[in-house]
């Protein structure tokens, strides 16, 4: 990955900033987020993207009315290996910090938020991409083990 790690780091530390009270804006965590790192911070264009579009937030956006916000202010990164990087990192583990897999994190945000809310709705649609973002992480990772 080279120079993307401590993107990487950055991304995977900040991507749910947008929890955080004084940013909720649109309610919409990834956007309010990204936009308090792009306008408050100055923060790197890559940074402020991935921090967007964490885990298929495209998905969640369609379900808000935020799809064309979200893709015209912050397009998906081209580096498929660093997006799924970001999802490899928010679905495996939990959100106290414990390792857990991609399936039971799912089930934890459906379980968290209720399967017909709009997490719910989105997160269950997202689930293929998911497991598919972390099932290339996992292969790319078991083929960098030394043997």
């Amino acid at each position: 990955m080279g120079d993307g790690a401590a993107l990487l780091t950055s991304a995977a530390v900040l991507h749910d900033i947008g929890y955080a009270p004084r940013l909720a804006v649109t309610g919409f965590h990834p956007l309010d987020g990204a936009r308090f790192l792009r306008d408050e911070h100055q923060a790197e264009v890559r940074l402020c993207r991935l921090v967007a579009n964490h885990s298929y937030a495209l998905l969640e956006a369609e379900e808000r009315g935020l799809l064309e916000i979200l893709e015209a202010e912050f397009p998906v990164p081209k580096d498929q290996l660093l997006v799924d990087a970001l999802v490899y990192c928010d679905m495996t583990t939990t959100p106290d910090g414990h390792v857990t897999t991609a399936q039971e994190r799912v089930a934890e945000i459906v379980s968290r938020y209720g399967a017909n809310s709009i997490v719910g709705r989105f997160i269950r649609r997202a689930r293929p991409k998911i497991f598919a973002a972390v099932g290339r992480v996992e292969a790319a990772l078991e083929t960098a083990q030394p043997r």
